[in-house]
């Protein structure tokens, strides 16, 4: 299972219509909440999504999303527990 990209921060850009925190777009998003979207769709958009990014956006993100997948919960809502 490959897990979801969103590091929950969601925020859409009005130009660009790509989310701040992952940047997928909306059609992006759906796709991978369907069911019968594949490991291997989901690996390709990983990668594109880390294309969009740069700089320290693409650093948080990876450090986001690498946490998630260790600890299950993404850095920034670990923040908001405390």
């Amino acid at each position: 299972m490959i897990i979801s990209p969103c590091i929950s921060i969601c925020k859409t850009d009005p130009v660009t219509g790509l989310c701040y925190g992952c940047a997928r777009n909306n059609e992006e998003k759906r796709i991978w909440k369907d069911e019968n979207t594949s490991d291997e769709w989901k690996i390709k958009n990983l990668e594109e999504i880390k294309s969009r990014l740069s700089g320290w956006q693409l650093e948080s993100f990876k450090q986001s999303y690498n946490y998630k997948i260790k600890e299950g919960i993404s850095l920034f809502k670990k923040e908001q527990k405390k």
